[in-house]
């Protein structure tokens, strides 16, 4: 793990960025998660709510991010949903587009 928590205040009354996880994979990639938990599957599971929204305000927390390094390596976007005791892990769930 790199990061936990990674956090990327706006300002009074603006909404900032937060990633959850930023892990490195065995290749090198810099991985970004958003980590959702559910008690059920009811109303689309954690997976579902990984909205529009959040998925901006990850990926403007991977930016801040990024800005420290000399090198961007690769990056993706995974999401981690675990709805009760089910956990399921979704590589490239988003991209930054």
């Amino acid at each position: 793990m790199v990061e936990r928590n990674y956090r990327v205040a706006r300002g009074p009354g603006a909404r900032g960025a937060e990633v959850d996880l930023i892990m490195r994979d065995r290749d090198g990639t810099l991985v970004f998660v958003e980590v959702r938990q559910r008690a059920d599957g009811d109303h689309g599971g954690a997976a579902a709510s990984v909205t529009r929204g959040k998925q901006r305000r990850c990926i403007l927390g991977a930016k801040f991010y990024l800005q420290q390094l000399s090198v961007w390596p690769p990056c993706r976007f995974d999401v981690v949903a675990i709805d009760g005791h089910e956990l399921t892990w979704l590589p490239a769930a988003f991209d930054a587009s």
